[in-house]
């Protein structure tokens, strides 16, 4: 139904567009709606999503399955990419178990707030996440967060099919390059982003249960090892403020793509008010357990798995090999065959985040060029094409690679997150209705968006001092540790003040 009436919705504005502009051209334009009149017979029965950004009618708002709100994000999260940042506790900061595990707990309980609330706007407005963002960085310096958000995506992506190839090549112990595994990944879930919100929704309904499955088999046969915990130095400030950053940069950037997931949901508009906030409190609810309990759990399990990975020589060997594939992959061996079966389905379970997140790749790319008419799923191909390649190249420094993207994608993405939630507790009262739809395409209507590019921009003044990586310390990280992106939410916010109000005494929007 929500396909069905999106393309309506889509292809109806899009031959208002076409008749507007060729008036006089009648014949070509009948046998190119003839041929798009087939080409979507042939896209909605292999029940594929043909729309995009347009912001989504009421009518079309028709989803009632909330609880669907839970089962993507726990399947987005249920896999072994969440124990890999895990890992990075003892691996890269030197962490115990309990101190990598406090830390993933209180950093994943914070910030996992901004994308369970931004989720609650997708079905209010009908808008997807970059669309909101109009409102408060306007038509053309939204572009700036899109492009953004889409090197996160996709970072994550290639992230994402480099795990899963290593997987596969530790299964075939060396015999399958990672490089096939990548291109193995990729294609698999470019199959599943192809069809759209639907699609997407009915598999990561039941992802999460093989992927859970595999996970507990793996812990089954190599668990009675997990003790064998390597010592630790005591935690520091600088090394806990360090991995909660990485902690953060996991957790944060969802709350960039949050509406795209949600804006099918009915919001029960046409019921009383009371209705309407039961309904943001279950989207709330249901989007933040999805996201941070089996994150917490997996990232606690990839803390283990790295404390002790040093104090057991197959371990160690099989992460030598193929990193996090083959640390799995030597824990699963007592099993046999059957091990490497379960670390199979274990690779695989990677579909459920990385389709997921081309999906919500594919809607921002229309963002970003909205002159081009593209069907979504043209760019789900493009993407594709895109990341392989760069997942190839980078799986042969994986961990460094890791580390370089994720010091980057926390700062942007909180000083964005402070500045979207300002404008719509401060400015627009915390009413969904001043998000119009009819002017989600007029710049002339929307705000500048210079007090939000200015507040982003201005905030990265402090946030560089504040930045700890492996290929650049600032002056006030020597001695707090990495609290760059704590500092980017909240200057992002307390600057966005002022410069908001002089835009809007300025501008009048």
């Amino acid at each position: 139904m929500a396909d069905t009436l999106e393309s309506q919705y889509d292809q109806q504005g899009h031959d208002e567009k076409q008749t507007g502009e060729r008036p006089n051209v009648q014949p070509p334009l009948v046998a190119s709606r003839h041929e798009k009149s087939f080409v979507r017979r042939v896209l909605m029965a292999g029940r594929v999503e043909e729309g995009g950004i347009q912001p989504i009618p009421l009518e079309a708002r028709t989803n009632t399955k909330y609880f669907n709100a839970f089962t993507i994000w726990c399947s987005i999260n249920t896999n072994i990419l969440a124990i890999t940042f895990g890992m990075l506790g003892p691996v890269s900061f030197g962490l115990g178990l309990r101190d990598s595990a406090l830390v993933i707990l209180f950093f994943n309980l914070l910030s996992t707030l901004a994308p369970a609330f931004l989720s609650t706007l997708g079905p209010k407005t009908g808008m997807r996440q970059m669309i909101q963002a109009r409102f408060s960085f306007g038509y053309y310096f939204v572009y700036v967060p899109v492009v953004l958000n889409l090197a996160t995506l996709t970072g994550f992506c290639v992230i994402i099919c480099v795990i899963g190839g290593q997987c596969l090549s530790a299964v075939s112990e060396g015999d399958l390059s990672t490089a096939v595994g990548i291109v193995l990944i990729g294609i698999s879930a470019l199959l599943i982003s192809f069809c759209g919100f639907n699609v997407l929704h009915f598999y990561e309904g039941y992802a999460w249960m093989p992927a859970l499955v595999a996970i507990i088999i793996a812990v089954g046969c190599g668990g009675q090892q997990l003790k064998e915990q390597a010592l630790a130095e005591p935690a520091t400030a600088s090394g806990v403020l360090s991995f909660g950053g990485v902690i953060a940069s996991y957790m944060i950037p969802w709350a960039c793509i949050a509406s795209d997931l949600t804006t099918y949901f009915d919001p029960t508009k046409r019921l009383v008010s009371l209705a309407l906030t039961l309904f943001s409190y279950r989207i709330f609810a249901y989007s933040y357990l999805g996201l941070v309990v089996p994150t917490i759990l997996l990232m606690t399990l990839g803390a283990a798995i790295g404390g002790a990975m040093g104090n057991i020589p197959e371990w160690q060997d099989g992460f030598n090999s193929t990193l996090v594939g083959g640390v799995l992959g030597a824990m699963l061996s007592p099993a046999g065959g059957f091990g490497k079966f379960i670390l199979v389905v274990l690779a695989f379970t990677l579909l459920a985040n990385i389709s997921g997140t081309m999906y919500a790749i594919t809607l921002n790319f229309q963002t970003l060029v909205p002159s081009f008419r593209l069907p979504r799923y043209v760019f789900s191909v493009i993407v594709t094409a895109i990341i392989i390649p760069i997942a190839i190249r980078a799986a042969h420094d994986f961990f460094l690679s890791l580390e370089n993207f994720i010091a980057l994608i926390g700062y942007w993405s909180a000083s964005f997150v402070g500045i979207v939630v300002t404008e719509h507790f401060i400015f627009r009262r915390a009413n969904h209705t001043s998000y119009e739809a009819a002017i989600w395409e007029e710049p002339s209507k929307l705000p500048w968006g210079v007090a939000a590019i200015g507040a982003a921009a201005l905030s990265f003044a402090l946030v560089v001092p504040c930045i700890s990586q492996v290929w650049f310390t600032g002056p006030i990280a020597v001695s707090t540790g990495d609290i760059g992106f704590e500092v980017a939410f909240v200057l992002s916010a307390l600057l966005y003040l002022p410069l908001r109000y002089a835009e809007r005494h300025f501008v009048g929007r």
